[in-house]
């Protein structure tokens, strides 16, 4: 089935019907482009696209007025250079869908290649560096002084370009009224590259060959990733006036950059500084470290997917939740990151067709245009359930605030009564993987499009937990939670956590997972600058504890969120490992503990999810 919107009772005017109603009016202008000096003499390079004449080809159109301006900054090129004969090649691939969708209708589009990226000068002393913060509030300055400008700024973006949004918001520029960060974190540490507490080490030195090929203007480097693998992308565009000197010079200074592996294991704990710095945490480069600056009036659209990632579904939700805006809205969707791909199985096709562009033109219409678009009727919650394959809208968040609980029994069963006492024992396994084909993919620019399609018997060497055959249909929407009495033969361990469907015919669904270290188990209440609804860890040396090995202990890991209906005759699986080869690091290192699952009694460990039945 489709993740479509305009059948859907979930809204009352569907994205889809809403960007039928808002036909482009404007040609689209070739961009001009210049340097801007930021505070510190640094030049940042800016492309500027403006509405040109109108659609119909006679008129003077909005490029002679005042419009509102959607700002996009972004690390990844603003835009390319191509080679001679490239023709109908696409110069602005990260920048395109904004142009195209925002500029026809009467918007300004402005895209930067942040410090240390593409043609602009200076280099990035870290990821989503502070000073990069600063930078924007400048460059919102330069927007306003233009004569085009009317004075008001939304910005939106996926992933980084996201997180920018936040960055934007929070420097409490006057100007800035939307933003819509998609497929963003709000915690990197959490959310990112130390999922609970451990470290995605794969991502890490994918993403920074990355930033090497791009930040380097390493072209034969830049090809090996599918995103930019169009053999006519000439490396970053100058601006204009620049025969590419500039340029160059440019790229020069960012062979100083930050170096992603080197730079993210600095951080082993969330709150701790760098040894030569003791005001720089991984809350430095942050979105939440800075959500007080965000004012009351500027309107939030966050977005994201149920695969999205490790935990940017957990940093749209946590992003909704803490700020006080009146004016926010959350979407949760059928997924990855960027959505790129529909990751149900019971797809109708890759590519998602939801109307996503729908959705923002919308939002920004409403708060940058003015325009009566009928967004104060619907619902600041949207869903999509996989297996069900519906949309649906809630008034909040958590939509199912009740959990059901199973108890993990003896042979392999999830009971939904009392179980006996007991323990089971794993010896984790460090060569074992959940596979290449999974949601962690595009967070390094992979082209993944089919999803855990390897799962079936991928667990058989797992501890593994079925329940009896549902007399009903379930759906699960939010956060699981796995409460383990756990021991094991080390003073720290990883331990993972698989849900899936058995279907009745005995295929094996994927649905969701989580992690936890040991080291981390300890818990405690969110901050006012993290609000969230499931268990919070500060990931704290402090707050940090050594399993007693052979004892056991208390732990909760928390389940990636998701909405997934469970099928009548079907059975939830619930699978326990001590390892993930393929994205997670070892721990201990060369060491594989034996694990021991304590049931019943005193030491009853569960399964809870939000069920409704």
């Amino acid at each position: 089935m489709p993740d479509l919107d305009v059948s859907s009772n979930a809204w009352r005017v569907s994205p889809t019907a809403y960007l039928g109603s808002r036909p482009p009016e404007f040609l689209i202008g070739q961009p001009s482009s210049c340097y801007v000096t930021m505070s510190d003499g640094c030049d940042l390079a800016v492309d500027v696209y403006l509405p040109q004449g109108t659609a119909s080809g006679t008129g003077v159109g909005a490029g002679s007025g005042s419009v509102p301006c959607i700002l996009i900054l972004t690390p990844y090129y603003r835009r390319f250079s191509l080679k001679p004969g490239a023709d109908g090649v696409e110069a602005a691939p990260g920048a395109a869908r904004w142009r195209d969708l925002f500029v026809p209708r009467g918007y300004a589009l402005v895209v930067v290649d942040v410090r240390g990226t593409g043609a602009s000068f200076g280099t990035r002393d870290s990821f989503r560096s502070p000073r990069e913060r600063d930078d924007y509030a400048v460059i919102a300055d330069w927007v306003v002084a233009q004569p085009w400008s009317d004075g008001t700024i939304g910005a939106t973006g996926i992933s980084y370009v996201g997180a920018a949004c936040d960055f934007l918001a929070s420097t409490g520029h006057k100007s800035v009224k939307a933003i819509a960060p998609l497929f963003a974190v709000w915690d990197t540490y959490a959310d990112h590259y130390y999922p609970g507490g451990m470290l995605l080490h794969r991502l890490a030195e994918v993403y920074d060959h990355l930033m090497v090929a791009m930040d380097h203007d390493r072209r034969e480097m830049l090809q090996s990733f599918a995103y930019y693998a169009e053999p006519m992308l000439d490396g970053p565009a100058p601006v204009d006036g620049d025969n590419g000197g500039k340029r160059d010079a440019a790229v020069r200074e960012h062979l100083g950059n930050f170096r992603m592996p080197d730079f993210i294991t600095e951080f082993r704990f969330r709150t701790e500084p760098l040894p030569y710095d003791a005001a720089f945490t991984s809350a430095s480069f942050s979105p939440y470290h800075y959500a007080d600056g965000i004012a009351s009036d500027v309107a939030v659209y966050s977005i994201s997917g149920w695969m999205d990632g490790a935990g940017y579904a957990n940093g749209a939700l946590a992003r909704f939740l803490t700020l006080p805006n009146p004016k926010r809205y959350l979407l949760l969707g059928p997924w990855d990151h960027g959505a790129r791909s529909n990751v149900s199985p019971w797809r109708d096709g890759v590519v998602p067709q939801f109307c996503l562009n729908g959705e923002l033109l919308r939002f920004f219409d409403h708060y940058l245009q003015r325009r009566d678009t009928g967004l104060d009727a619907e619902a600041p919650v949207h869903v999509f359930t996989l297996h069900g394959e519906t949309w649906q809208a809630g008034a909040d968040w958590p939509l199912i605030p009740t959990q059901t609980g199973f108890a993990l029994d003896a042979n392999g069963v999830l009971a939904t009564g009392t179980a006996l006492s007991g323990a089971d024992t794993h010896q984790a396994d460090f060569a074992f993987g959940s596979g290449q084909n999974t949601r962690y993919g595009r967070l390094a620019a992979f082209a993944t499009t089919d999803y855990y399609t390897d799962w079936q018997g991928r667990d058989t060497t797992l501890l593994r937990y079925d329940s009896e055959s549902l007399d009903q249909d379930g759906e699960l929407t939010g956060h699981g939670v796995v409460e383990l009495w756990l021991s094991a033969s080390t003073p720290d361990a990883a331990i993972h956590c698989f849900l899936s469907e058995i279907e009745a015919d005995g295929t094996v669904r994927y649905v969701t997972e989580g992690v936890l270290r040991a080291l981390h188990r300890n818990e405690s209440a969110p901050p006012a600058n993290y609000r969230a609804t499931w268990p919070f860890r500060t990931y704290s040396r402090a707050d940090a504890a050594p399993l007693v090995p052979g004892e056991p202990a208390f732990m909760r890991v928390v389940l990636l969120p998701t909405s997934w209906l469970f099928k009548q005759r079907s059975r939830i699986r619930l699978a326990i490992s001590g390892a993930d080869s393929d994205h997670y690091a070892q721990v201990p290192h060369g060491t594989p503990p034996l694990l021991t699952v304590h049931r019943g009694g005193a030491h009853a460990s569960m399964l809870r999810l939000p069920l409704r039945r």
